[in-house]
C-alpha cells in the first residue's frame, strides 16, 4: 500500500492554500489603496468645485 498520492495531494493543497494566504492580502491592501485614492482625488475635485459655484 502505497500512500505516496495522498502526500502529493497534502503537499499539493498545502502549497495552494500558502499561495492563497500570501496573495489575498496584497490584493486587498491594492484595492484599499485605490479606493484611498480614489478619494482623495473625489475630496480635491469638491475642493476645486465649491469655490466657483459661490462666486455664481
Amino acid at each position: 500500500m502505497s500512500y505516496a498520492g495522498y502526500v502529493i495531494a497534502a503537499y499539493a493543497v498545502f502549497a495552494a492554500v500558502l499561495l492563497w494566504d500570501f496573495v489575498t492580502p496584497r490584493i486587498r491592501i491594492a484595492q484599499v489603496l485605490r479606493a484611498v485614492r480614489m478619494l482623495v482625488r473625489r475630496d480635491a475635485s469638491r475642493t476645486q468645485a465649491a469655490p466657483q459655484e459661490l462666486k455664481r
